[in-house]
């Protein structure tokens, strides 16, 4: 089953908890922030990533730069441990870590939370990889990424106990946009997957590809490059 597969099943069982009503507002949410970052300017495959140093669970600083000096990273934002998707997504990547690993690369991921509600996120789907805390989404910001939750959907959080003051390291509503990006060692994005559409993600297979062609190129700008951003 691929991950788009598994997100698609998730999708019925939310359709199904949240009910006619709920299931409008957030498609409604969904769609408006849709429309607003296709209007903002976005990162895109041969930009330049922002150098960054964010929390790990256990306290300990974790810098991109010292990151792309062993290879290339797989950089992924996820909105929480408390949505369904991001917990589907981190344990498919888990299952594409050990050829990641095998071609070079280190995978990071990054949320909003708190390093304690990072750990709990890690320790629930037996994570192997870095999970990072970005306060406030100031990394998320760096990256294009970050957005207030429209307030329609935060009555609908609270109600599903997903109160995020309490859960980010920040007492506000901000999450960044569901995005991934390959990163080679010179900082240049060689793949870029920005979707405002929360229940869609990046496809841990599209990522080894483009891996693979970072392994197998010694002279990296000459290797093919993919994006996807909406």
């Amino acid at each position: 089953m691929t991950l788009k597969d598994e997100l698609l099943e998730q999708r019925e069982r939310s359709r199904q908890k949240f009910g006619p009503e709920r299931a409008a507002i957030v498609q409604a949410a969904t769609d408006a922030l849709i429309a607003d970052i296709s209007a903002r300017p976005k990162m895109a495959v041969g930009d330049m990533a922002p150098d960054f140093a964010l929390p790990n669970v256990h306290g300990d600083l974790v810098k991109l730069s010292d990151r792309l000096a062993d290879g290339p990273v797989v950089l992924v934002f996820y909105r929480g441990g408390w949505c369904p998707y991001c917990n589907i997504q981190l344990r498919a990547l888990q299952r594409a870590l050990p050829e990641m690993s095998d071609l070079g690369a280190s995978l990071v991921a990054i949320a909003p939370q708190d390093p304690d509600e990072t750990l709990t996120t890690t320790e629930k789907n037996e994570l192997a990889f870095d999970v990072l805390s970005d306060a406030a989404c100031g990394v998320a910001e760096s990256f294009g990424i970050a957005f207030e939750l429209a307030d329609e959907l935060k009555e609908i959080y609270t109600d599903l106990g997903n109160v995020l003051p309490e859960k980010n390291s920040a007492d506000d509503w901000r999450l960044p946009i569901p995005a991934t990006f390959v990163v080679a060692p010179d900082r240049r994005l060689m793949f870029v997957d920005i979707d405002a559409d929360y229940r869609n993600r990046a496809e841990p297979e599209d990522l080894l590809a483009v891996l693979r062609g970072l392994a197998e190129s010694e002279a990296q700008p000459s290797i093919p490059v993919h994006s996807k951003a909406s």
